[in-house]
């Protein structure tokens, strides 16, 4: 990766590694956490959709405009998801994949359960990611090919090889999901029930995602989803020393059905509980 510095007499180009760049995106990330956390603390109150709508979008519109001209500085040729909720292959090339506040319902509620992602996708591969969590402070990142980490610790998955001994979590993709999706949902928490030691259920995806990653959780799955949410997870995980795939077991794109990541040990019998 390069970029140009213009000075008086010459055009200088200089090479930025994906190393650097994930810096620097770390560093966007956590100024915008840091202005989300400064509206955070409030139960904000509504009494109609467009109310709660309008809130949410307050939110991601104060993280937005840090993370936009920052992001875009850095890579300005890639292209911008603009809808955190959209699934799917993305065209050719670089594309930043963005959840200004991933949780953002939590934050309306003063739970302290959200996030503020992003993650470089080049070729609809995720390269780098990083997932800020302003409460706590903490920062995960992962960098294709070298490791996931939280504040540069390296991250690995649980050793768990039996899904009776595991915890194990999912979460509710969108809200209004179609019937068909509403109940695979919830057979795939009753067979859990009957197979793990312990199901968590909550939104967002990406927290349950970076505790598979640092080994606190043995697996986690969900139906149906969006780039936004599942993309730093599956990074995280996989650079972690994890498996994904869909919930039979195939491997998994952002145009699957489901997804599926876990412990290598638990992984064949989470396909198993969740094929039935």
């Amino acid at each position: 990766m390069s970029e140009t510095l213009q000075t008086t007499d010459v055009t200088v180009t200089v090479t930025v590694s994906d190393a650097d760049l994930l810096d620097r995106t770390a560093a966007a990330v956590r100024e915008a956490g840091s202005a989300l956390r400064e509206r955070y603390g409030e139960v904000v109150p509504y009494r109609t959709r467009e109310e709660l709508m309008s809130a949410l979008a307050a939110n991601d519109d104060t993280a937005l405009g840090i993370l936009r001209p920052r992001l875009t500085s850095l890579r300005p040729d890639a292209g911008w998801v603009e809808d955190e909720l959209d699934g799917g292959a993305l065209p050719p090339g670089e594309w930043w994949v963005v959840d200004p506040a991933e949780g953002n319902v939590n934050h309306l509620h003063a739970l302290p359960e959200w996030a503020v992602t992003a993650t470089l996708v080049r070729d609809n591969q995720p390269v780098l990611t990083v997932v800020h969590l302003p409460l706590t402070g903490e920062t995960y990142t992962a960098l294709t090919g070298a490791g996931a980490h939280l504040d540069g610790r390296p991250l690995n998955v649980s050793r768990t090889a039996d899904l009776g001994l595991s915890i194990v979590a999912t979460s509710q993709a969108r809200p209004d999901e179609d019937e068909k999706v509403v109940r695979r949902v919830g057979s795939s928490i009753t067979a859990m029930l009957f197979d793990a030691l312990v199901v968590r259920v909550a939104v967002p995806a990406t927290l349950h995602l970076l505790n598979v990653a640092a080994g606190r959780l043995d697996a986690f799955w969900q139906f149906a989803g969006a780039r936004a949410d599942l993309l730093p997870g599956a990074l995280l995980v996989t650079e972690a020393g994890g498996l994904i795939s869909d919930v039979k077991g195939r491997p998994w794109t952002p145009q699957s059905e489901s997804f599926l990541a876990a412990a290598p040990g638990v992984h064949a019998e989470a396909v198993a509980t969740l094929s039935r």
